[in-house]
């Protein structure tokens, strides 16, 4: 790619100012021009002052409150429990088995059915019940997926502002180097903290169970083992007013818990392989090979554009079919087939397509 006046490679820019010495022979070298809407991620604070952001670290992560999608779970689950608790209220005589108070018994069965539990001590009876259960239990599966998809990332989130504060407070890091260790070890943060929650809570369960229910601790545990992971096998489940209401509450939060453990898991084992791989394509040696296959126009040198796409193209982030879609675009825009775009060409285009 050529390298004179408008024929500059596409990634190419100016030389940092602030980088530049007094030395007038200095060699130029070129370096990569930030997009202007792209976020900052990061400053360069002085010794004295560090950079104001950490004080608020809201302004890193965004202010620590449920997001609209989260707002939206929290309201379909609301009111999978409601329209759940009043028809199995109303059909309470359709079900059969061990019962204490009919509203505690509806919205217990109702959690049951939807972590797919099913202890076996209250069944439907009838066929329509089954029709109902049936119903609720996959809508109930759907609903337990968004939650899986939303909840971590918010107690995570939390996790990282509170570790954000007492870096601030301390002022052992710089914001870029904080923001740089949050982004490559979220993953291992959110399986940390699923399981530490996962933890807390069969621990609280066992209590409970062996308290209230009035179980061996053994028993106990076993019986917390087998509604997380769902197996219900119903030969230890809760019978009484209390466990129930306990259990409506404590069922549905750490089955959801393991779950998000165990693709959290997923997750980070896959985040690693990746990393894997991208460490191999930066490390290893270019050949005369890889720079025929980087020369994308064939002029015999490779640009920085496309060596940087050719790397991505490694490491499996982008493909040709990415390339051939954003090459069209700009292939349009590009009204006078320069080969590089300015503003007359986006004034062109875009009266163009309103044209058309």
């Amino acid at each position: 790619m050529a390298s004179n006046g408008a024929n500059q490679p596409l990634l190419s820019g100016v030389v940092d100012s602030t980088l530049q010495t007094d030395n007038k022979h200095a060699p130029n070298r070129r370096r990569f021009r930030r997009v202007r809407s792209a976020p900052i991620t990061e400053c360069v604070p002085s010794d004295a002052d560090r950079c104001r952001s950490l004080s608020h670290p809201e302004s890193i992560l965004g202010k620590l409150s449920f997001s609209p999608s989260l707002k939206q779970v929290a309201a379909l689950l609301a009111g999978y429990l409601g329209v759940g608790t009043v028809c199995f209220y109303l059909y309470r005589d359709d079900i059969e088995g061990t019962k204490t108070n009919p509203i505690i018994d509806a919205v217990y069965f109702c959690v049951v059915t939807m972590t797919t539990v099913g202890y076996g001590d209250l069944v439907p009876n009838t066929a329509f019940a089954k029709l109902l259960a049936s119903v609720f239990v996959f809508s109930g599966m759907a609903i337990v997926g968004l939650i899986l998809s939303k909840a971590a990332d918010y107690l995570v989130e939390k996790q990282e502002i509170l570790l954000i504060k007492a870096l601030n407070k301390y002022h052992k890091q710089g914001p870029s180097q904080i923001i740089k260790e949050f982004e490559s070890n979220r993953v291992k943060y959110k399986c940390l903290l699923t399981l530490a929650i996962i933890l807390a809570l069969m621990l609280v369960g066992t209590i409970f169970i062996a308290s209230v229910e009035g179980l061996e601790l053994l028993d106990a545990f076993y019986c917390v083992c087998a509604t997380v992971t769902t197996l219900g096998y119903g030969d230890e489940s809760f019978s009484t007013r209390g466990g129930r209401a306990f259990a409506i509450f404590w069922i549905l939060i750490s089955t959801i818990g393991l779950g998000q453990f165990f693709f959290s898991t997923a997750e980070m084992f896959t985040e690693s392989r990746q990393r894997a791989l991208v460490n191999w394509v930066l490390t290893r040696k270019m050949t005369n090979l890889d720079l025929e296959a980087a020369d994308i126009d064939n002029d015999g040198v490779v640009g920085a554009a496309e060596f940087v796409i050719y790397k991505l193209k490694e490491m499996g982030k982008i493909t040709e079919e990415d390339i051939s879609l954003v090459m069209e675009e700009f292939e349009d825009l590009d009204v006078d087939e320069s080969g590089t775009l300015s503003a007359s060409d986006l004034v062109i285009a875009q009266s163009t397509q309103t044209k058309r």
